[in-house]
């Protein structure tokens, strides 16, 4: 994104760790950053106008092997949003307090955040401590430590800093460092996201967009998806800390280059992902706190919801209960007006609808739910496993609410699981007898209790297709697969159909399925039937009598002489033309033979009139035979006429 030349260097890149402040309006969070890195984030013309920062501001230290990522957020209560779209991937908050003004509201509220957000590290800024005196600091101090206790910030510094002498600067670094190096690296294997803050074009590159590298990395080439929308782009450049770099990783603050889409078509809240892996998502199932601040949360509320960088409206549904009191944590699923990329283990919070101020948040467990049921009465049990079991646990849950198997590619998109995780857990389950592998690439599982149930319905189904159809040979293939539903899948069907074939309870005959061993054992009347019908159209020869008419004169039921009827045909001693009219295989083949006499005689060209002189026949049989000769490929029409071939 820079035009100028670029050295890269091979060396080891420092250690990223995001800085974000928090705190109320004009408590110096600004003007904090840009003592601590030499960089004012206010990079609007209206912000440095008003002297307030209204968006997200940025800027970098390198400091110690260290390379910091500050975000600056809004403090004033009109901008929360924009200060909830910078929280996103935080590893160390600087809460901002001014000496002169103590705790104020935004202060609260951005506090918060940060606690429901799960942020666990952070230092707290005493700032202007050049306007007040010793006595008011340490009055202001203790106020703030008594704010804190029981909170992940009851144990932090409380340092006081002047951004105008530079008081506290040195200490602040240092306590940075510090903490710097308490906050786990972050895993770069696992799968690239990238959830996007700003999006603008730099002319001679084009659009731009920058966000905090959640997981993952990227690098020039790479090829990217665009959620929610699910466009496919390529990256032309990558920077972080604002320089050039090969790869972006996990933990840093990232500019992306992207070729392909105008920055105009990207909004904060969408995210750039590996492509094919994720989904976004209108419907979620959650854990959901409530602050101790907030008002009762009732059924059905509709609250402003924020994860990440995106926001949008959401309805809550609470699971096994009515409302929820101001303090309380239940599961719930959320239902969002817009689509927006999630995934399980993300956090949220969430504001009331009017008016608006942060009154919750919580945790996302499932960002796939399904619509809740009025007999899932387990739903509450299934969401503590996801938040708290194992993979091997929560793949085993997962696979007991999907009665009809899940895919690899729905197991990665609701669980966010490494390809290497996901077959573990699997082999897991199959090691232990809870699920049946069907396929391994791609990936098919499905509960062993699931494909049980399904074995025995389709050897039930063999079973009482047989003793109802005592003359029919099979059930054809896909009337058994039919059968299970349609939402059982071809995969399934297939593995539990070879199955049963491989211990020899079913057999295939062509397209028909039939218990082994079964063979069709007539009753001599039935014998007589047959072979009465066989008679009837043998001797008929070319003037075959209707179907209806033969059967009639049978001393069997008509649905006995129907499947009868049907032997002859599947033995091909019959052959039907159409639904009425049958005729001998002995009469169609003399009939070929007259054809292949009158090419020799009279030429290959045949009249329609010709050929029911030839048969002996009248129309009536006439045009459905020439219909058949031509599908047999004895003749070929052309025009009036038909070409014997």
């Amino acid at each position: 994104m820079n035009p100028s030349p670029t050295v890269f260097s091979m060396s080891a890149p420092p250690r990223s760790v995001i800085v974000g402040t928090a705190g109320h309006i004009d408590h110096g969070k600004s003007s904090l950053v840009e003592a601590l890195t030499g960089t004012h984030p206010d990079r609007l013309e209206e912000e440095k106008r008003r002297g307030i920062t209204i968006d997200l501001g940025f800027a970098f230290l390198e400091e110690g092997g260290v390379n910091f990522g500050f975000v600056d957020v809004p403090g004033h209560e009109r901008f929360v949003s924009n200060m909830l779209a910078g929280a996103a991937g935080i590893d160390i908050v600087l809460l901002v307090i001014a000496a002169d003004e103590s705790i104020k509201p935004q202060t609260r509220e951005h506090f918060d955040i940060c606690r429901l957000l799960g942020i666990s590290r952070g230092i707290v800024a005493l700032t202007k401590a050049d306007l007040v005196d010793a006595e008011t600091r340490e009055l202001v101090s203790l106020e703030v430590a008594d704010y804190l206790k029981g909170t992940f910030l009851e144990n932090a510094p409380i340092i006081p800093v002047s951004a105008k002498t530079g008081e506290g600067m040195l200490e602040l670094k240092r306590e940075l460092q510090e903490l710097a190096a308490q906050v786990p690296g972050k895993d770069s294997r696992r799968h690239f996201r990238l959830p996007i803050d700003r999006s603008f074009a730099i002319k001679g590159f084009g659009t731009v967009v920058t966000g905090t590298l959640i997981s993952g990395s990227v690098a020039p080439g790479d090829q990217v998806e665009l959620l929610p929308q699910g466009d496919h782009l390529r990256v032309r450049g990558v920077q972080s800390g604002g320089r050039n770099v090969e790869q972006a990783v996990a933990g840093q603050r990232t500019a992306v280059n992207l070729s392909g889409i105008e920055h105009t078509a990207i909004k904060r809240g969408m995210a750039l992902v590996v492509p094919e892996r994720f989904r976004a998502s209108r419907r979620m199932d959650v854990r959901l706190q409530l602050l101790q601040s907030a008002p009762k949360l009732k059924q059905r509320s509709k609250v402003h919801f924020h994860t990440s960088s995106a926001e949008t409206i959401a309805e809550v549904r609470l699971y096994e209960r009515n409302a929820l009191q101001p303090g309380e944590d239940a599961y719930g699923q959320l239902r969002l007006n817009d689509a927006l990329p999630v995934l399980a283990g993300d956090r949220f919070i969430v504001r009331q609808f009017s008016p608006v101020v942060t009154i919750g948040g919580g945790l996302i467990l499932d960002p796939l739910a399904r619509r809740p049921l009025a007999r899932d009465a387990s739903r509450s049990e299934f969401l503590g496993t996801l938040e708290n079991g194992t993979r091997e646990g929560i793949l085993a849950a997962m696979l007991v609410r999907s009665p009809f198997g899940l895919t690899f590619a729905e197991i990665a998109a609701r669980m966010n699981w490494l390809d290497a995780e996901i077959t573990e857990a699997a082999s897991e389950l199959v090691k232990s007898g809870q699920a049946k592998q069907l396929t391994s690439d791609p990936l098919f599982l499905l509960a062993a209790k699931d494909f049980e149930r399904l074995r025995t319905k389709l050897a039930d189904t063999i079973a009482r297709f047989h003793k109802e159809n005592p003359l029919l040979p099979g059930m054809p293939r896909e009337d058994l697969r039919a059968s299970l539903g349609r939402r059982v899948k071809q995969v399934v069907f297939r593995a539990l159909l070879e199955e049963l074939v491989s211990q020899k309870k079913l057999e295939l005959a062509g397209e028909l399925v039939r218990n082994a061993g079964t063979s069709i054992e007539l009753q001599p009347e039935e014998t007589r039937s047959k072979d009465r019908i066989e008679a009837a159209f043998a001797k008929a020869g070319l003037a075959a009598p209707s179907v209806k008419e033969v059967l009639s004169q049978l001393t069997v039921e008509p649905k006995r002489a129907e499947k009868l009827l049907q032997l002859l045909l599947r033995d091909k001693s019959l052959v039907r033309l159409t639904p009425e009219l049958v005729f001998h295989r002995t009469a169609l083949r003399q009939l070929r033979d007259s054809l292949q006499e009158y090419k020799k005689a009279k030429g290959e060209r045949i009249s329609v009139p010709a050929f029911k002189e030839l048969a002996g026949i009248t129309r009536k049989y006439a045009i459905p035979l020439l219909e058949y000769l031509d599908r047999e490929r004895v003749t070929r029409r052309a025009g009036d006429e038909r070409v014997i071939l």
